[in-house]
């Protein structure tokens, strides 16, 4: 008796919950139809197609097989195949509606002779299939079994009311097909489903990876500011130390101020050091103690660029004068990434490099042509985050960044760093970008202002 109840109960669970999911489901579809567009463009194509010839083979089926006039032929017909067609934006109102259509149907007809199926017709077994695969594809597969369940208990209880003979026969090839059917369309939509889950994947770690990009580039920006603050800590703490012994006629109360700020800069040089520990790492590039490029070797990377099959011009460069060492550093980091840029999607290009101080700020430029030849590119797929990273220092030093394609297939990167004034150039000079582009052989033009920043990064 225990095994009864168990088993009655199980059945009851199983009839609830295919009864919830019918209804769940239908009302609220789990996905997209498969294939994004283009998939609904063909599927539209497609169940439109097998609704117009539902209908011309379902009237002249019942015509001359179920003696059916060529009026009411037309409505059952009608009925029928417009389901199939509302299924596309209404799944839940679709099915009920071609279930009901099929069951008026076979209520209403009687075959002509005995090797025609009841009570589900040929074409009654095809609009069902159509309707069932184009709600199966956005529905769940339990939403499927249930409604094939419901085609069985439907022909049963016709089969039961309405005494015809063979009319158990004819359930058999209409559950089959619908069952197989019902499976297809579970298949395409768990297809469906993966692609999706993996495409969402493969944007989460596209975000991912820009972010961890971003986040190593500012672990590096500072790392270098570590060392470019360290030194001028440094040089404030050797400068406190020895004021008392390299100043004469130093009160006692100066030499205790000198201490604390001595005191203070090495507490200072301490705190950094540790943040820098944090920071650093034993795969880090820079090392642990190498020391920072500035703009003293962009030679070298020039000549580096040249073997790696770039060919690059370096302008000659006027009197930048002392150049704060973040300025330096961080115009030379541009030109590495710039040209490192050039190596990976312009291989055969010629570019040109110019760096020089106008107008009270440090212009950085970098421009390239488009390949004298094809070529395939380094790394062909795009989407990299140079030009996150060069954003990121000139933000740090208050400049202006742009970079953009220009005619004939090249590429331009400019920077205006600003600098502090020097003694012969106005303090109330506002650094501004200097209009005249880099020239020289093989270079393009500059862009014109409406070029949004893109390209290559």
């Amino acid at each position: 008796m225990k095994i009864i109840s168990r088993a009655g109960r199980r059945l009851r669970s199983l009839a609830a919950a295919l009864a919830a999911g019918s209804w769940g489901d239908l009302a609220r579809p789990s996905v997209p139809f498969p294939g994004g567009r283009r998939g609904h463009r063909v599927l539209t194509g497609a169940v439109c197609f097998l609704a117009v010839a539902g209908y011309v083979t379902g009237t002249a089926d019942l015509v001359q097989h179920y003696d059916l006039g060529y009026g009411p032929a037309m409505a059952l017909s009608l009925l029928r195949a417009g389901p199939p067609v509302l299924a596309l934006s209404r799944p839940r109102a679709a099915w009920w509606a071609e279930l009901a259509a099929v069951v008026a149907t076979a209520a209403l007809t009687r075959p002509g002779s005995a090797e025609e199926p009841w009570p589900w017709a040929v074409t009654s077994v095809l609009t069902l299939a159509v309707t069932l695969g184009v709600v199966g594809l956005r529905a769940s597969g339990r939403a499927a079994l249930a409604m094939w369940l419901q085609v069985l208990a439907a022909g049963a209880v016709l089969a039961l009311l309405v005494p015809q003979p063979g009319r158990w026969y004819g359930l058999l090839p209409a559950a089959g097909i619908l069952a197989v059917v019902a499976v297809a369309a579970e298949a395409v939509r768990g297809r469906g489903d993966v692609q999706a889950r993996l495409a969402r994947a493969e944007e989460r770690g596209a975000a991912e990876e820009a972010r961890a990009t971003l986040l190593a580039e500012r672990a590096r920006i500072a790392r270098e500011l570590h060392d470019v603050v360290a030194h001028h800590m440094s040089v404030i703490t050797v400068q406190a130390d020895s004021a008392p012994y390299r100043l004469a006629g130093v009160s006692p109360a100066a030499a205790e101020e000198f201490g604390a700020i001595a005191a203070e800069a090495r507490r200072s040089l301490a705190e950094m050091r540790r943040l820098l520990h944090v920071l650093r790492n034993e795969d880090s590039p820079d090392g642990l103690s190498t020391p920072q490029p500035g703009l003293r070797d962009l030679p070298g990377l020039v000549e580096t660029t040249r073997r790696a099959g770039v060919e690059v011009r370096l302008a000659p460069a006027g009197e930048v004068g002392d150049l704060p060492v973040a300025v330096s550093l961080s115009a030379y980091r541009l030109v590495q990434e710039a040209l490192s840029n050039v190596v990976r999607h312009a291989a055969g290009a010629r570019a040109e490099v110019e760096v020089r101080r106008a107008a009270g700020a440090l212009h950085v430029t970098v421009v390239n042509s488009a390949p004298r030849e094809a070529r395939r590119a380094v790394e062909p797929r795009g989407g990299g985050h140079g030009l996150a990273g060069m954003r990121e220092r000139v933000a740090m030093l208050d400049g202006e960044l742009s970079a953009g394609a220009v005619p004939g297939g090249g590429f331009r990167v400019a920077a205006v760093l600003p600098l502090p004034p020097s003694p012969d150039e106005s303090p109330d000079q506002p650094p501004t970008p200097d209009p005249s582009p880099p020239s020289g052989p093989g270079v393009p033009p500059e862009p014109s202002p409406s070029v949004r920043p893109s390209g290559p990064q």
